[in-house]
């Protein structure tokens, strides 16, 4: 008769969508090979954006995803605005963007409390989101300084994944002082309670992504209930009506 192992042994099944990196839950004598052939090389998307100046940003400068606005929210924290759809992902590595987000408060904020406006409006994962562990990577490194200035983040149209990640793995993969920073904002006329208008400048993709979750709430859970559009059909002119004899009874020889 075969021995049987009496080893034990896990299973850990991990959404391919949280953006989480599965590595520590492998083999470690894998991670150790992998680490190697990636030559620390962590991010999967090498720049295109080159520059020969470190500091020269003037194509991120270009694409106005962050930047530094004149208003101020209700505390009197200066605003950064952050557009995730300006956001190229696929093209601008994390170590960049950790160097151009520094440079940008440092050189724009050296003082002073501040606050985030990140619209999340219309964006696609694998377009314009650098991942949750990179963001988390970026806020770590900033200096003490920084990190306590940041007062606040308000994130605008917060998708289902979006609340999912943060709600299930946020406190695990954010460190506490950022994770009890951000604050939800479904739709913009909730951000008026923090931010008076004009403060903060809206893109018009931005307001038009407003109005279609206004009319269409459950869109904010990943359920549209109307897929046809058969809301914008015109009624007909005339209905029909149910007729008004009813049916003759019938009888039965016993």
């Amino acid at each position: 008769m075969a021995s049987t192992s009496s080893d034990d042994f896990s299973v850990v099944v991990l959404a391919s969508d949280l953006g989480v990196d599965a590595r520590p839950f492998l083999n470690p004598s894998n991670v150790r090979q992998q680490e190697a052939a990636e030559d620390d090389n962590w991010h999967d998307c090498p720049s295109y954006l080159p520059s020969s100046d470190d500091h020269d940003f003037s194509d991120l400068e270009a694409l106005q995803f962050f930047r530094l606005e004149r208003g101020s929210d209700n505390s009197g924290n200066r605003i950064f605005r952050i557009v995730g759809k300006y956001f190229p992902a696929a093209v601008i590595s994390g170590e960049r963007l950790k160097k151009y987000v520094s440079h940008k408060i440092l050189t724009e904020m050296p003082e002073g409390s501040f606050c985030v406006v990140y619209m999340h409006s219309t964006v696609q994962k694998e377009d314009n989101s650098p991942g949750l562990t990179i963001l988390r990577w970026i806020y770590e490194e900033l200096p003490n300084d920084s990190k306590d200035r940041l007062q606040a983040v308000y994130f605008i149209h917060p998708g289902l994944r979006s609340r999912l990640v943060f709600a299930t793995l946020g406190r695990f993969l954010l460190s506490g002082g950022l994770y009890w920073k951000i604050k939800y904002i479904s739709r913009l006329q909730y951000l008026w309670q923090d931010i008076k208008k004009g403060e903060v400048e809206i893109p018009e993709f931005v307001q038009q992504h407003d109005d279609i979750l206004e009319h269409r709430p459950l869109t904010d859970y990943g359920i549209e209930p109307d897929p046809l559009h058969m809301t914008q059909i015109p009624s007909m002119a005339h209905t029909f009506g149910r007729y008004d004899s009813g049916w003759a009874s019938r009888e039965y020889m016993s």
